[in-house]
């Protein structure tokens, strides 16, 4: 009976998730006529597909512009953070504990405690209003939580695999390339699946430090949404087109996820 009850929690709680998507989906089937309070909840008759293409034609060049800043950053920080966890996991030096520390600590200030400065160095570098100000943005504040990731997996290769490499003359590039690197697979998934997710959807950064030019899709929805005469049937299958990329990665790549957090923690 406990295992009953709970499937009969679990189902309901499901339910309570999907009610709003399926919400968006009638929406972004309907004619804007059609889309009233009454009729909320009523299946479309016809299915009015025209509002995905409209909504495709007017977000093309927004999805463009994610799609080069959430591929890029997480390229970028997967790179750095993978090189951040190896040195600090198999080069330890005075204070590289010191150091990890006060690197985790950025994970724990607020975005909009930065904001005002950080708007100023982009500024400052000539980086504000383009895409590539927002990628090193991304860039450096996933650097802590990355790191984190990819020292946590580095620990667990034995070190007599560094060592072995050392004696064969193997340096430090080199040891990370042909040892550390085609090792680390899992934890790659890992930080991808994170960054780019999180990148994808960010909203604040991406609305403060970027002109209309280079705003990514998440501002052009909230744009869109946020004027006086809404067409509601647009901005609801935009929504459903910008949360197709980071659907398709959970399908993908979500099963090596759990699997990519846990890798190692059973090794001796």
């Amino acid at each position: 009976m406990g295992r009953v009850f709970l499937y009969g929690f679990l189902l309901l709680a499901t339910l309570f998730f999907l009610l709003p998507v399926y919400l968006v989906v009638l929406t972004a089937l309907k004619e804007p006529a059609k889309i009233t309070l009454d009729a909320v909840w009523r299946w479309p008759d016809p299915v009015y597909w025209e509002s995905f293409r409209t909504a495709w034609e007017a977000f093309r060049p927004k999805f463009q512009n994610s799609a080069v800043l959430a591929l890029s950053a997480t390229a970028l920080s997967a790179l750095v953070g993978a090189l951040n966890g190896y040195v600090l996991a198999k080069w330890p030096f005075r204070g590289s504990n010191l150091l990890f520390a006060l690197m985790l600590f950025g994970m724990f200030i607020p975005y909009q405690s930065i904001l005002i400065p950080l708007f100023q160095f982009v500024k400052a570098i000539g980086l504000y209003g383009t895409l590539w100000g927002l990628i090193l943005v991304h860039v450096v504040y996933g650097i802590p939580i990355v790191t984190l990731i990819f020292k946590n997996y580095y620990s667990e290769i034995p070190d007599e695999l560094v060592e072995a490499a050392r004696i064969d003359g193997a340096g430090f590039f080199g040891i990370f390339r042909h040892v550390v690197l085609p090792l680390s697979a899992p934890a790659f998934v890992v930080v991808a699946i994170w960054q780019f997710t999180q990148i994808w959807n960010e909203f604040l950064f991406a609305v403060t430090l970027t002109r209309p030019e280079s705003q990514p899709i998440t501002v052009a929805l909230a744009q869109l949404a946020g004027g006086e005469a809404v067409k509601w049937n647009l901005p609801m299958a935009g929504a459903i087109l910008a949360a197709l990329p980071t659907l398709l990665v959970y399908i993908f790549l979500g099963r090596y996820f759990l699997r990519g957090l846990l890798a190692g923690s059973v090794k001796g």
